[in-house]
């Protein structure tokens, strides 16, 4: 595993609020298009469109009278006058419903030969605009008011819909036949756990050939590992070997507001499948609707026992004949009820580990194979750097390498770019904004260097790569160890050494300043946390080889809610004097180093305060030659800008 060592500033964190879009929004938005297009065409019906001018009949009149008048349109009731004067200008006036426009005109003094001067021009009415104008005022409510009540009806008729239909899975299976299929090539590493799942590939493409000899094949296979292993893209992997329907669904989609509705969705989903059988069922997340039952919280008909009770009913009605295969993910198999991993259900697990160093670097290969790379960039070398990193951390590790790359606008990925991104993973971007006192820089350059130096004089500790007092993340500076090789086990020896490492930086602040500050509190976390594993755990102490308390005290359905403490008030007090005891001999360790090589103390520490960070094949030159742990060297870090503080922590066992 990777280790770290540092200081940790106050952590906040800010909450973030997500809104989901109501429906209603989009509706009220139709109803309002309506309203508008309905006022547009009264617009376009009902305002003229070129330049006119309401007057009274007395001012046409007064117009004709001087001679000024060329032409009147007579379109129904309106006139339409057009002068001489400008012709671009339109008169607007009306006459009388029943009278015609000459007996107006002669009943307001205009004279026959005045008369026979004007063009007289009648306009049709059109069947449209006739109709229009008549009916649209009169239609146009209902027609809203119709609409409206079609919406309500519709809104009702689907909320039945969905009321028939609430105990249904509305998924159906992932068609891998319309892109590129996933299968075993596309998963590096787990070797065993691919050989496992090829029996079912081989069942569910010639199920004979296992029936012929009375070979019973799992019902359900179990897919145990930590988070980013890989067990969902393996279960899409059996899938796209075998070329069947592949069912996807989270086990939490079983649980809804309503007892029942999971168990009837668990039938409806097992109808499904076995109509497309042969076929593959994944449930993903088992653990939501599988855990232990008979906690007391919730009783008999609580939603997920229910849904749990419908799962084993289904699997134990598989016949040989269905050719359907239940394959479920979890990373907590310790929760799971017995009834699911015995045989006849669950009755095959694999476990998904993390991924060795040759699979790291299998994975990487595979991650990268979108990525341009430069021809420096070694996976065996990134691999190496790697312990404890998953599958997922693999690809994220690769995501943000062309990051970095693109960033820089370069058209290729380098080693640098891995590296940088090694860091960001483990620890955050760098925060080179952060301005932080002289004093406090001095601060953090020595602790860091209490760390380092520790570890360098420390027999077979993990070589230090880098050594930095700029912010990353939450931390303000670190000292990053890594192993050459992956372990397995871990010895006492080993843990005891880790623990004076954790103390060197506490130390070196009390050797400088004679003071301590907040800034070790996180080693001494760390440090307390694996001192009491020691203890309670690995049976590696005074206190011989006892275990005491459970290792997992975490709280979930199906197991007790109060502490898991199997020993007395008097094992606990010996526990902690045990605990206190391993803690200061690893600081009495650590002082011994420091006071014996305080001039690399302060060597590394005045080092630090100029560079702000050290590469490994510069430590081991500060240091007067190469550390024997060391094989292979890194690439020369430059120099970079920034401010201290310090950070997380090792993560062992």
């Amino acid at each position: 595993m990777a280790t770290v060592h540092g200081i940790i500033p106050g952590m906040q964190t800010s909450p973030i609020r997500q809104f989901k879009q109501d429906s209603w929004t989009k509706n009220i938005g139709i109803i309002l298009l309506c309203v508008v297009a309905g006022s547009l065409l009264f617009s376009l019906y009902g305002s003229p469109v070129s330049n006119q001018r309401d007057v009274s009949m007395s001012q046409v009149v007064d117009e004709i009278l001087k001679n000024n008048v060329s032409n009147i349109t007579i379109d129904q009731n309106d006139l339409l006058v057009t002068l001489k004067s400008d012709s671009s200008q339109k008169l607007i006036t009306q006459k009388e419903t029943d009278a015609s426009v000459t007996d107006t005109f002669r009943n307001l003094g205009v004279s026959e030969e005045s008369l026979r001067k004007i063009e007289l021009t009648i306009k049709k009415p059109s069947g449209f605009s006739f109709w229009a104008a008549s009916l649209l005022p009169v239609l146009l409510p209902f027609a809203l008011l119709a609409f409206f009540l079609w919406f309500m009806m519709r809104g009702a008729q689907n909320m039945g819909n969905k009321a028939i239909n609430f105990g249904q899975m509305t998924s159906g299976p992932i068609d891998q036949t319309k892109k590129k299929k996933t299968t075993f090539a596309d998963v590096a590493g787990n070797e065993e756990a691919k050989q496992e799942l090829m029996e079912v590939v081989e069942f569910l493409k010639s199920p004979k050939k296992f029936q012929d000899i009375g070979a019973r094949i799992p019902k359900g296979v179990l897919l145990i590992g930590s988070p980013g292993t890989g067990k969902t893209l393996m279960a899409r992997a059996v899938a796209g070997e075998a070329g069947v329907p592949f069912f996807s669904i989270s086990g939490s989609e079983f649980v809804e507001m309503f007892v029942g509705v999971g168990a009837s969705r668990v039938r409806d989903l097992f109808q499904k499948v076995k109509r497309s059988s042969p076929a593959i069922m994944f449930i993903d997340e088992l653990d939501a609707v599988g855990r232990h039952r008979g906690a007391g919280l919730g009783g008999g008909h609580d939603e997920r026992e229910q849904t749990l009770n419908q799962i084993l009913v289904e699997m134990d009605g598989f016949e040989q004949t269905d050719h359907v295969i239940v394959l479920a993910a979890t990373n907590r198999p310790d929760v799971l009820d017995p009834a699911l991993l015995r045989p006849g259900r669950f009755d095959r697990q694999v476990t998904m580990d993390l991924p060795d160093i040759k699979e790291r670097e299998a994975i990487l290969a595979i991650h990268a194979k979108k990525v341009p790379l430069e021809k420096d960039v070694d996976f065996r070398n990134i691999g190496e750097r790697t312990p404890g990193f998953s599958g997922a951390d693999l690809a994220n590790l690769v995501n943000e390498a062309a990051i970095f790359a693109a960033r820089e606008n370069k058209k290729k990925v380098a080693q640098r770019h891995v590296e940088e991104s090694i860091e960001k993973v483990l620890l955050g971007p760098e925060k080179k904004s952060r301005v932080y006192s002289k004093k406090e820089k001095e601060l953090t350059a020595y602790h860091e260097a209490g760390h380092a130096v520790v570890a360098y004089y420390t027999p077979d500790s993990d070589p230090v790569r880098k050594i930095s007092i700029i912010a990353r993340g939450f931390a303000g500076g670190y000292t990053l160890k890594l192993p050459e090789t992956d372990k397995r086990l871990h010895t006492k020896t080993g843990f005891l050494r880790e623990l004076a490492t954790l103390m060197g930086g506490y130390t070196a602040e009390l050797i400088q300043y004679k003071e301590l500050t907040t800034g070790a509190s996180n080693d001494l976390m760390k440090a307390t946390k694996l001192a009491r594993r020691i203890v309670t755990q690995f049976g590696m102490s005074s206190m011989g080889p006892v275990t005491y308390g459970q290792v997992d005290h975490q709280v979930f359905l199906g197991r007790d809610l109060h502490e898991g403490r199997d020993y007395s008030e008097k094992t606990a007090s010996l526990i902690d004097e045990e605990v206190a005891g391993i803690l200061k001999d690893a600081q009495k360790r650590a002082e011994e180093i420091l006071l014996a090589n305080r001039e690399k103390l302060e060597l590394i520490a005045q080092e630090l305060i100029v560079k702000e960070t050290i590469g490994q094949k510069q430590f081991a030159d500060l240091m007067g030659g190469a550390d024997p742990d060391v094989v292979k060297e890194d690439a020369e870090i430059l120099p970079t800008t920034g401010s201290p503080d310090i950070s997380p922590a090792p993560a062992v066992a």
